[in-house]
């Protein structure tokens, strides 16, 4: 019993250490910049947290480093495709083919007067995502083939690791609230749990391949929730539909109104997963940074450990928050699901 207990705190000293020799991996910038008259800028939190949970043109190894990423925009008077190292992170213009272009905010914009432009670049969430994918692809291929390999035999390796989650989505989430058919949506269930857990733990690492957000960016979760409304209403059988447009026991005066709040009710739903969502986790990445940002507010060394400390115990808290709103996510899914294709009750 000693021994575990000694261990535990090996582990933990281990990951104490690693946390503070990466912290300055969440800033990215000196904390005071010098000026040319000789006084240093105040460092500004607000800055740096909002740099770090937006998407971006560059993505940061670690520090100050960074590789760019390929600038692809459609403007009005034809494809232009070059690197964001141009930009020199928003410090230089670029004079390309058809227009100037320069970086503000980490958005692309046309300097040299008018013209539009489509933004198609590969941004760090993008690369984030794709990595997501790939790793999901080597997962659930490589346990596959250990399936088809291994009929009949005990799990092994890789393997023995998934088969509990994967049966716990099946067991816990898809076969309780969809029922006899859960078998037909059971892909797209275990998608889109492996890919928010993936991302979601991803965007926990502070250095690469990590410190992406791509479950904190709005698009995403509103894809994904969109997924959901499709996979709902395109699934909902004739008594779904008929108690939206047709419901029993209520005056037809009263059906206008019922359609209004229904359709609000359709929306409101995978609405609701996608803030969820994007909240929980854009929330974590701000108190994280923020408790970091507390190093360089009162420039002492000596609030380091309790922020530190403190990052530690938010880590941990995230690594249960990561795993939470994946099966929230899909728990809310296979339920709203479950009520589109439920047979009438006699």
């Amino acid at each position: 019993m000693k021994s575990k207990i000694f261990r535990g705190l090996q582990i933990f000293c281990v990951f104490l250490t690693l946390t503070a020799f990466l912290t300055p991996a969440f800033a990215q910038e000196k904390p005071t910049q010098e000026l040319e008259n000789g006084t240093e800028k105040k460092f500004e939190p607000s800055e740096v947290i909002l740099e770090h949970i937006a998407d971006s043109h560059y993505f940061h190894i670690g520090g100050e480093i960074a590789f760019p990423l390929p600038v692809i925009l459609y403007t009005d008077k034809g494809l232009e495709i070059f690197s964001s190292e141009h930009f020199d992170h928003g410090h230089a213009n670029y004079a390309g083919k058809y227009h100037t272009y320069s970086l503000v905010n980490d958005k692309v914009t046309i300097t040299d007067g008018s013209g539009s432009l489509t933004d198609l670049s590969i941004t760090r969430n993008i690369v984030s995502m794709w990595m997501s994918i790939i790793l999901l692809l080597i997962i659930f291929l490589s346990v596959a083939s250990a399936y088809k390999k291994r009929e009949g035999q005990a799990p092994k390796g890789l393997q023995s690791f998934m088969e509990p989650i994967i049966l716990f989505v099946r067991d816990d989430i898809a076969r309780p609230n969809i029922g006899y058919k859960y078998q037909r949506f059971m892909p797209v269930l275990l998608t889109m749990f492996f890919f928010i857990w993936i991302n979601n733990l991803i965007g926990l690492v502070p250095f690469f391949p990590g410190g992406s957000n791509l479950t904190g960016n709005i698009a995403v979760t509103l894809v994904l929730s969109v997924i959901t409304l499709f996979m709902v209403n395109l699934n909902g059988n004739k008594h779904y539909w008929a108690h939206v447009f047709i419901p029993a026991d209520v005056p037809k005066w009263i059906w206008p109104l019922w359609w209004v709040i229904e359709l609000v009710g359709i929306i409101s739903k995978p609405f609701a997963l996608m803030i969820r969502l994007f909240a929980n986790i854009t929330a974590g990445h701000i108190i994280v940074l923020s408790l970091i940002s507390l190093i360089f507010v009162f420039k002492s060394i000596a609030i380091a450990p309790v922020s530190v400390a403190f990052v530690v115990f938010m880590d941990v808290l995230e690594l249960l928050v990561a795993a939470l709103q994946a099966f929230i996510f899909t728990l809310l899914t296979a339920l709203f699901i479950g009520t589109a294709i439920e047979e009438a009750h006699h």
